[in-house]
């Protein structure tokens, strides 16, 4: 049986916490941050949970994680 491949575009984006969840940036503070509030980019900061929906499919993607 051949080994399973990771997702590479997945691997950057994800990465699973020791106690099972898994962790992603946030989007949207990349660029045209000029027009965006002062607020709105600082709550943007930061690493959050994966929704549970998305978990199954993220997981997937990351065989060996």
């Amino acid at each position: 049986m051949p080994k399973m491949k990771t997702k590479r575009g997945a691997a950057k984006r994800f990465r699973v916490r020791a106690g099972g969840t898994v962790k992603r940036g946030q989007a949207f503070k990349r660029h045209i941050l000029t027009k965006k509030t002062t607020k709105n980019k600082r709550q943007l900061r930061g690493a959050v949970e994966v929704h549970t929906a998305d978990v199954v499919s993220v997981r997937a993607m990351l065989p060996y994680a």
